[in-house]
């Protein structure tokens, strides 16, 4: 999974996945962005239930799990349901999303079957949980807030593209990927598990290429942009 997220990273750099504003053809049929939502992020939420059926009741799991799904039952069941854009998702890149979010669950879900011996009422206390904690609260919601800052924008009226302003978009391009990939490096750290840091490794192998091509997509479209903030950087400097 490591290999792969490397080469993931490399390959994005040069081409941007095509969703979004990024959307192209020749990556075959399409399917409604709602559906396509649903589906690819299901297994992710669906799946992390399985360790309640196969382990006996652990309080400090069950916490990790209701973390897990306070992200990914909203993205695969509320998130989708709010997208009001005709764009499609080509069924590639659902298959992909599909495929990866199987097995991330499976391994994050796994180790705690493998080793809930782990995770006693004591694991509440350690620095690495508390800590671990509070960034992955603060990147949640970093990356709620962020989110809730481009959804206004598609409600005002016009078809035109609208530049986000204020919180975190006056120093960052993307600070919803940005808190994103803080968000699972705070899950990484509060469960210490080898399929925790290999979700944060693969979050930004995906999201920090597309952030650049964000960037890159803010200078060519808006020359003026950078003067009209109070510094424009990319998403890691």
């Amino acid at each position: 999974m490591l290999a792969i997220a490397v080469m993931v990273f490399v390959s994005l750099l040069f081409v941007s996945a095509p969703y979004g504003r990024y959307a192209r053809g020749g990556w075959g049929p399409g399917v409604s962005a709602k559906t396509g939502w649903m589906v690819m992020e299901a297994p992710a939420s669906l799946l992390m239930l399985g360790p309640l059926f196969l382990i006996p009741l652990n309080g400090v799991i069950v916490l990790f799990l209701l973390i897990w799904q306070i992200h990914y039952f909203h993205r695969a069941f509320v998130y989708p349901l709010s997208l009001k854009s005709r764009r499609e998702i080509p069924i590639s890149v659902v298959l992909m999303a599909l495929v990866f979010n199987t097995v991330n669950a499976f391994l994050n879900g796994g180790h705690f079957v493998l080793h809930a011996e782990w995770y006693t009422a004591n694991w509440l206390t350690t620095p690495q949980f508390v800590i671990g904690l509070l960034i992955f609260a603060a990147g949640y919601y970093a990356t709620k807030r962020s989110d809730k800052i481009l959804a206004d924008l598609r409600e005002q009226p016009g078809d035109d593209y609208k530049v986000p302003v204020g919180f975190l978009y006056r120093w960052v391009s993307c600070p919803n990927y940005l808190a994103e990939s803080v968000q699972w490096f705070g899950w990484a750290l509060m469960t210490l598990s080898p399929a925790g840091f290999v979700f944060f490794a693969w979050t930004v192998a995906n999201l920090m290429p597309r952030a650049i091509s964000h960037h890159r997509w803010y200078k060519e479209t808006f020359p003026e942009y950078p003067k009209d903030r109070k510094a424009f950087m990319p998403y890691v400097v």
